[in-house]
């Protein structure tokens, strides 16, 4: 006896000796999934939101586009990550940390972002301040592709992959 074979929405074949369709699905699988789907989008939504609205205060403020804005919230999740590591490591925990790693994981990377910010208005942003708009552009590009490259060293985070603890 062959294999019954249901076609899938392309017309290709999705099960091999089942009847796919035949399946019982239960009506809270679709609830569980709804939920989930809003869950990642308000997710997302809310980080797209973030990095708009840091947008805006820096051009309505400084009146430039700030490139590097969003490379340095990717370098505050990285750092965030490195620290929770760094923090688990020196408790020698496995598993589950307890409640008050999570808030200062986030305080610290938060400084660092701090600081990091405020170096690169120091030295790349403020000596162009009475310069031309495409000066200051070009600049911001410039301190972009600088935090780009530098995060790709490898004393800092490499280019390899790695699993996230």
């Amino acid at each position: 006896r062959p294999p019954v074979r249901t076609p899938g929405p392309l017309g290709l074949p999705t099960g091999l000796g089942r009847d796919v369709r035949s399946r019982p699905r239960s009506p809270l699988r679709h609830v569980d999934i709804l939920l989930q789907t809003l869950k990642d989008g308000l997710t997302i939504g809310s980080l797209y939101a973030l990095i708009a609205l840091g947008y805006t205060m820096v051009y309505g403020i400084l009146k430039f586009i700030n490139f590097a804005h969003s490379d340095v919230v990717v370098l505050g999740a990285w750092l965030s990550i490195v620290i929770a590591g760094a923090i688990l490591s020196v408790l020698g925990l496995e598993g589950a940390p307890p409640w008050f790693v999570g808030p200062v994981v986030l305080l610290l990377a938060m400084l660092a972002c701090g600081l990091i910010g405020f170096a690169i208005e120091r030295l790349a942003y403020k000596p162009l301040r009475g310069a031309p708009r495409l000066n200051v552009l070009i600049t911001a590009i410039g301190v972009s592709l600088f935090l780009q490259n530098t995060g790709q060293l490898q004393f800092l985070f490499g280019t390899s992959p790695r699993r996230i603890p």
